[in-house]
């Protein structure tokens, strides 16, 4: 069947609407940099971000993605941003709070107990104010991807219980929340570059450390390490950046073609987080690393009340 005049107009004209105006959109590679391995979550969703990118603007706007540190460590890629010569950067926000303070406070111990919890934290007013002052810091941000509870491992034994960390030489993400929690704990913190780990825990430089079960994976830290234990004592979520730098010379449609791509992506990466999670922490027990979680009941002496023991794991110090 011939398709009429009419139709054939309408479908040009429709094409034609939702298709962004050359002008507004101009070629651009936008180099992307982040710790994780390609086989990470948070690298599935920098490639679905792109391929929907790509989409939305005729194939122009393009995503170079650096992995694994290619492009340093988090500070020295805020930096990088900071300074315009790296556009994208998928952080945690932990490494913010050296820029704004505030950050700090997504990674108190225990501050939500579920996942929906950490998500409708940074959903909320605190989270949009905190991506409202970064532009002052020359740092846009455009939203949060999640990486999921921070659990700790050790190549000397099962923690089962509080006193368990005693002693234990444990790598931390340098931030003072971070090393107050462990010391807290009567554990020895010792603040590191993620680059630096696994050859740390290889050479025994510390007993241990603590990440999300897909970074204990991806990174293969089961080869020196024997012991995990569920503590999920901070979650670690994932801030989007983009040099301001780079935003200022971006065309309004550029930049609304960039909001949706992060919203579009969004729902997928922190599926592709569950998804992992479940997976990783199945690989790492099949990998011989001896699991255990820490009961209740060992960590807080209200435990036998209403008493909301994962909060208060510092309870007893």
């Amino acid at each position: 069947m011939k398709m009429s005049a009419v139709a054939s107009a309408t479908i040009v004209i429709t094409t034609l609407l939702a298709a962004p105006a050359p002008a507004q959109v101009q070629e651009r590679t936008i180099r992307w940099g982040h710790l994780n391995n390609t086989d990470h979550p948070v690298s599935l969703g920098v490639q679905k971000f792109a391929q929907i990118l790509a989409a939305k603007s005729g194939g122009k706007l393009k995503v170079r993605e650096f992995a694994a540190s290619q492009l340093g460590n988090e500070m020295q890629m805020q930096s990088a941003l900071r300074g315009g010569t790296q556009e994208m950067l998928s952080a945690s926000t932990t490494s913010l709070a050296s820029v704004v303070k505030e950050f700090g406070l997504l990674d108190f111990p225990f501050v939500v107990s579920t996942t929906a919890q950490a998500e409708a934290l940074v959903a909320g007013p605190f989270g949009q104010a905190m991506i409202d002052v970064l532009a002052e810091k020359d740092l846009i941000g455009l939203g949060y991807w999640g990486l999921g509870f921070r659990n700790a491992t050790n190549s000397s034994r099962s923690i089962a219980k509080v006193e368990d960390f005693a002693g234990l030489k444990l790598r931390v993400i340098p931030n003072p929340v971070f090393l107050e929690t462990f010391k807290a704990l009567k554990a020895n913190p010792v603040p590191m570059n993620f680059g630096e780990l696994y050859t740390a825990l290889e050479n025994k430089t510390v007993d241990g450390q603590e990440n999300p079960y897909t970074v204990i994976l991806s990174n293969k830290f089961y080869e020196v390490q024997k012991f995990v234990t569920a503590t999920s004592h901070a979650y670690t979520q994932n801030i989007l950046l983009v040099s301001k730098k780079l935003w200022d010379k971006l065309s309004s449609e550029e930049q609304k073609i960039m909001r949706e791509a992060v919203a579009e992506t969004r729902d997928y990466q922190r599926e592709q987080t569950r998804i992992q999670t479940e997976k990783a922490l199945a690989e790492l027990k099949a990998k011989g690393m001896t699991f255990n979680e820490i009961a209740p009941a060992r960590i807080c002496p209200h435990a036998a009340s209403n008493h909301d023991c994962r909060r208060a794991l510092l309870c007893r110090f």
